[in-house]
C-alpha cells in the first residue's frame, strides 16, 4: 500500500521543485481534508479540493492514533485533490492540533545597558532568541504540570511578533531606536514531539515535502487577519472540529493567544449513543437529523437533553479558555467559528443567545457568526467545491504555506524589518 502511495506522487519531485503548488492537510478527527493551492504572486489559488472520512480508531482528541490508517485516508483526499487539480504537489503544511498544544503570548522585559546606543538587528535577534526562550521553559514547565511532572520533549511549531515597545513607545521598527527598556510580546506555539513526530511520518510515508506544520488555531487566525491593511482585527476564533477545540484571541492584529480542549462533534455523537442506547453511526445519524427536522418528535427530546449536556461541559471549556487571558482588559466582542462541530444549529443559538458570557470580561454581548471562505484573506478558491466553514482550517494551513514560502525567499540584508524578523522568526 504505502510503496504503492509513493509511487503515485514520487514523480513530481523534479518537475515541482519550486513552490508554485501546495498542498493543506487538514488532518481531522472525522474527516482529512486536501486543498491544493496555486501561488501567484501573494494570493493562492485554491485548484483542488479532496476529502476522505476518517475512521474512529484513526485518531484521539485531535491527535494521530494510527499512523497507517490516517496515511491511507490523507492519500484517498490527496488523489481527489489532485485528480481536481490536475498536478501532482509535494510541498504540504501540515496542521496540528489537541490539548498538548501550547499557543501562547509571552512577554519579557529586555533592559539594555547603553540606552543612548541605536539598536541593531542583530541585538533585535538576541532579544527575541531570549523571548523564544523563555516561552518554551514556560511551555514545559505547563506541560510537565498537565501531565503530573512527566517531562516532556517540545517543539516549536509557529512564533509571531505581537509588539515591540521601547520605553513605553510602541514601535513597529526598533531599529535605529534608542531607549533603556525594550519590551517585546511574542506569540509561540509549541507541542510534543511525538505528535510533530506522527506528522512528519505521515508526510514521509505519503512522499510529501513537509513546508510546515502549523497550530491549527494559528492557521485559523493567519485566514482572517492578513497583512497590514487588517492590522486592526480584533476577535475570539473558535475551530470546533470533530474531537477538539481550539480557540484564537486576535487583538489589533496579533495573536494573543491559544487555547485548546478535547470535546469536539464526536463528543456530542457520544452523549446521544451514551444516553439512547444506539451505536455511534445510530447515534451520529440522530445528532444530523435532529439539525435537519428529520427525526420523529417523540425521539426529539431525548436527543436535545443529551446534546445539552455536552454543550454545557463545552461552554464551561469555553469560559476556562477565555478566562485565562487575563492580560486583555477585555475581550473582543466578535466571535468567528469555524469546524464542522460549530455547525450544530444548538451550539451557535447557545453562543448567540444566552448569557454565557457575563462572568468574562465582555464590554457587551459578543456578536457570533462563521467564518466564510469569501472572507479568508489572500486565497481565492477556483473550484466552486470549498463552500462553507468546515474548510476555513485547510485554507488557513494554505496561508501558513505562503508565508512559508514568503519568509524563506533570498532577501537583500537591507530588507523591510518586518521581513528580516519573519524569516528569524520561521520555523
Amino acid at each position: 500500500m504505502l510503496n504503492k502511495i509513493k509511487g503515485l506522487r514520487s514523480g513530481s519531485k523534479k518537475g515541482n521543485s519550486a513552490p508554485q503548488h501546495i498542498v493543506a492537510l487538514d488532518i481531522g478527527t472525522e474527516n482529512v481534508k486536501a486543498l491544493i493551492g496555486r501561488v501567484k504572486d501573494d494570493i493562492i489559488e485554491i485548484i483542488g479540493v479532496g476529502r476522505a472520512h476518517q475512521e474512529l480508531a484513526d485518531m484521539q482528541a485531535g491527535a494521530i492514533a494510527d499512523i497507517a490508517g490516517v496515511v491511507k485516508n490523507c492519500d484517498t483526499a490527496l488523489g481527489i485533490a489532485e485528480k481536481m487539480a490536475g498536478v501532482s504537489v509535494r510541498g504540504t503544511v501540515i496542521g496540528i492540533a489537541g490539548e498538548l498544544v501550547k499557543g501562547t503570548t509571552t512577554t519579557v522585559k529586555f533592559t539594555r545597558k547603553n540606552a543612548s546606543s541605536p539598536l541593531d538587528m542583530p541585538e533585535v535577534e538576541r532579544i527575541i532568541k531570549l523571548v523564544q526562550e523563555r516561552a518554551e521553559q514556560k511551555a514545559k514547565q505547563q506541560l510537565a504540570w498537565e501531565l503530573g511532572g512527566k517531562d516532556v520533549e517540545i517543539r516549536l511549531v509557529n512564533s509571531a511578533l505581537v509588539s515591540i515597545t521601547i520605553d513605553g513607545y510602541n514601535v513597529s521598527n526598533p531599529v535605529g531606536f534608542q531607549g533603556k527598556d525594550v519590551l517585546v510580546q511574542l506569540y509561540t506555539a509549541f507541542a510534543p514531539l511525538i505528535h510533530i513526530g506522527a506528522l512528519e511520518r505521515t508526510a514521509h510515508e505519503l512522499d510529501l515535502d513537509l513546508l510546515a506544520v502549523a497550530a491549527e488555531p494559528f492557521a485559523v487566525a493567519r485566514s482572517v487577519i492578513g497583512n497590514e491593511q487588517n492590522a486592526s482585527m480584533s476577535a475570539i476564533l473558535m475551530d470546533v472540529g470533530g474531537g477538539t477545540t481550539d480557540i484564537a484571541v486576535v487583538n489589533e492584529g496579533g495573536v494573543e493567544g491559544t487555547k485548546m480542549f478535547g470535546i469536539g462533534g464526536r463528543a456530542y455523537t457520544r452523549s446521544i449513543e451514551r444516553d439512547m442506547d444506539v451505536d455511534f453511526e445510530k447515534a451520529e445519524m440522530f445528532k444530523l437529523g435532529i439539525e435537519s427536522h428529520k427525526i420523529p418528535e417523540h425521539r426529539r427530546k431525548h436527543i436535545s437533553d443529551a446534546l445539552k449536556k455536552t454543550l454545557d461541559v463545552w461552554l464551561s471549556g469555553v469560559e476556562l479558555g477565555l478566562g485565562e487571558f487575563t492580560k486583555l482588559d477585555h475581550l473582543p466582542h466578535k466571535i468567528l467559528l469555524c469546524g464542522g462541530g460549530s455547525s450544530l444549529e444548538m451550539l451557535m443559538n447557545e453562543l448567540d443567545s444566552t448569557d454565557w458570557y457575563k462572568s468574562l470580561p465582555f464590554t457587551r454581548r459578543p456578536e457570533v457568526q462563521h467564518i466564510e471562505p469569501s472572507e479568508v484573506v489572500g486565497i481565492v478558491d477556483k473550484t466552486g467545491a470549498v463552500t462553507d466553514h468546515t474548510f476555513i482550517t485547510a485554507m488557513g494551513l494554505l496561508r501558513v504555506g505562503l508565508d512559508t514560502i514568503n519568509q524563506q525567499k533570498p532577501g537583500p540584508a537591507t530588507g523591510s524589518i518586518k521581513e528580516r524578523i519573519n524569516r528569524l522568526l520561521s520555523v
